[in-house]
């Protein structure tokens, strides 16, 4: 007597949808990436040929715009208040960064009143944001 034995189909597993759903995270996480940058309020930073300066794990944005208002994380802030806000940040986190987007045309002045709140308030790291200047020939 001759047995038969059970067809085996052969089993394969489908990697189509699997690699659809790679190239839908890529180009998803491509799109999100590339649309981060600062908001808010605009400046005209100045130029400057010193290298970037590497983002610390907290850091406070002050803006002053070319009518020498300050914004503080984008909200418009005295003097005294900036200080006062910046004194809870140094409760919180003693190393925290400030970084000042000041405006080419933004009076000197106006700059060192930030910069003399931030120390006053006990942060003592504080960073000027700048445009890269561009080089003859036309590269940066």
């Amino acid at each position: 007597m001759q047995f038969k034995r059970p067809r085996r189909d052969d089993v394969r597993i489908e990697i189509t949808p699997l690699v659809d759903m790679v190239f839908l995270l890529l180009i998803f996480f491509m799109l999100s990436t590339t649309f981060i940058v600062t908001p808010g309020i605009k400046v005209n930073l100045p130029k400057a040929s010193a290298e970037k300066v590497s983002q610390e794990k907290k850091e406070v944005r002050v803006v002053v715009t070319k009518d020498n208002m300050i914004f503080l994380e984008r909200r418009l802030v005295t003097v005294q208040e900036l200080e006062q806000r910046l004194r809870a940040v140094a409760q919180k986190s003693p190393q925290a960064l400030v970084i000042i987007q000041a405006d080419a045309e933004s009076l000197h002045g106006r700059v060192v009143e930030v910069m003399d709140s931030a120390k006053a308030s006990g942060l003592n790291q504080l960073a000027i944001a700048t445009q890269p200047k561009e080089r003859e020939g036309g590269r940066r």
